[in-house]
């Protein structure tokens, strides 16, 4: 049995294979066909993070692979509330098929993980983001930016660029990272993905010059400046993130057929600008929209490998 928590854990080829599973059923969706792959399970999805994205896709994904969708809010259960969480893992995972958390800690995801007697999968946590990458890449596959890309990361060293850097990683491509100085990625982090890159030839580059990690890039993305927990901080962030701003002058360095890509949800005026988020080269929406498709591609995968 296998879980997604985050892709350290696997292989080039494995996250491959996700994303062809995840494009071969979207080309089924599109044509209205679809195949209860996953019939009669059920995904238990566990929120004590909230989101947009993260539950209309697997809810959304479910129904359509035939299954059941379960909406477990941390004002539901007893998770955090007095409950071990190894409690939690073994009650929940012997009633369901599958279990999605979002969530605050890594070690909370692990420790569920590790009791649990079905797959677990990161619907985010603090250090990583891996299920939007799936989306990611997948967008950049449907457009052909799979081949010898140059990804470049403009904005906070976070569960994004940490996913970002796992993925360049495994994948062998080229990935710039521009933050600000105080808000680099985890330097483990960083050793992680150099390590992978000695095996699949990637290339990292780290600098605090977003020009310098824009120019020549054919993907250009970046994530808000202020996660979930830090609207505490936010003008200071602001101030520290000043001329960070994905804007028409910084994409003009990119290459001109390049594309951008953010997560969402964005925050106009702040690390992206409307032109940019709303120009020819944006594929926001389809990214999100990929959240389903590879999704679903990945509980068919972990579903296969029980």
């Amino acid at each position: 049995m296998r879980h997604f928590l985050t892709l350290k854990d696997y292989t080039k080829e494995e996250i491959l294979e996700i994303l062809d599973i995840g494009l071969e059923i979207k080309k089924e969706v599109k044509a209205k066909e679809f195949k209860p792959r996953l019939a009669n399970q059920t995904l238990a999805m566990i929120f004590e993070k909230s989101s947009t994205r993260t539950r209309v896709s697997f809810e959304v994904g479910m129904y359509q692979l035939g299954g059941h969708a379960l909406f477990l809010s941390n004002r539901d259960i007893h998770l955090g509330r007095g409950e071990p969480v190894k409690d939690t893992a073994r009650v929940i995972s012997s009633m369901c098929d599958m279990v999605m958390i979002r969530t605050y800690e890594q070690a909370m995801l692990e420790e569920f993980a590790r009791y649990s007697k079905v797959p677990v999968i990161n619907g985010l946590s603090d250090s990583y983001h891996p299920v939007q990458l799936l989306a990611d890449y997948m967008t950049m596959m449907e457009c052909g930016k799979d081949t010898n890309p140059i990804v470049a990361y403009v904005g906070d060293g976070n569960n994004m660029t940490h996913s970002w850097l796992m993925l360049a990683g495994k994948l062998g491509f080229e990935l710039r990272i521009a933050t600000p100085k105080g808000y680099e990625c985890d330097p483990a982090v960083i050793a992680d993905a150099l390590r992978f890159c000695e095996v699949s030839g990637g290339k990292i580059v780290i600098t605090n010059d977003p020009k310098e990690a824009v120019i020549g890039a054919t993907v250009v993305t970046t994530d808000t400046w202020i996660s979930m927990g830090q609207e505490e901080e936010k003008s200071q962030r602001i101030r520290a993130f000043e001329g960070y701003i994905v804007d028409e002058a910084l994409m003009s360095l990119a290459d001109k057929e390049a594309i951008f890509l953010h997560c969402l949800p964005a925050y106009r005026g702040v690390e992206v600008s409307e032109a940019v988020l709303e120009g020819e080269q944006s594929l926001i929406f389809e990214e999100a929209e990929n959240r389903l498709h590879a999704q679903k591609g990945l509980m068919v995968w972990l579903n296969k490998h029980r």
